[in-house]
């Protein structure tokens, strides 16, 4: 496994002098600190998730977040037309499928949006095997991991070639996989 590289620095002051606009549908729970975080790295957050702007929004961002963290039919609506969009103009988004594996409806809108080829799939170690292994519901509880990080790899490596996206795993060791290489960040 390769070690992160001095690379990382560059990058961030790339994304300060870039300001990307970032579209983020995030969850309740997240939405602030999400939105405090891009501003913090240089970024520029707006949190759209009405169906009636979300072609404009995505069409004008940088990139796009997608947590499912809270679901409702109109806000799935929303993240599948999003993600649509991105996938069409070739913007390229994250797809964190909080608490997949929980329950059968979250299973299918997470099923849903991987189909939508997200650049970047993040999650913990029992939501990234709930997601490779399309498991039943009830094989998570809520958003705490149930699995290591470490236990979720082979997992996430089935993904990431199954995908086509990069997929992340946290846990005390992230691991970032394309389905062939695989960096270890232990800053957990």
């Amino acid at each position: 496994m390769s070690e992160p590289t001095p690379r990382v620095c560059d990058t961030l002051a790339e994304v300060r002098t870039r300001n990307p606009l970032v579209h983020s549908i995030t969850n309740l729970v997240a939405m602030d600190l999400s939105a405090n975080v891009l501003l913090a790295v240089g970024a520029s957050p707006v949190m759209a998730h009405a169906r009636e702007e979300i072609d404009e929004v995505v069409a004008a961002a940088n990139a796009l977040v997608i947590n499912i963290g809270t679901l409702d039919a109109g806000w799935v609506d929303s993240m599948e037309q999003a993600a649509a969009k991105a996938s069409e103009l070739g913007t390229p988004w994250v797809l964190d499928p909080v608490g997949v594996g929980a329950t059968r409806y979250r299973n299918e809108v997470a099923a849903r949006l991987t189909a939508q080829q997200p650049t970047v799939i993040r999650g913990n170690g029992s939501e990234i095997v709930a997601l490779a292994n399309a498991a039943s519901a009830g094989a998570t509880r809520g958003v705490d991991s149930s699995i290591d990080s470490a236990e979720a790899l082979d997992a996430a490596r089935d993904l990431a070639q199954a995908s086509q996206a990069i997929v992340a795993v946290t846990g005390s060791v992230d691991y970032i996989t394309d389905g062939s290489r695989v960096i270890a960040v232990a800053n957990g």
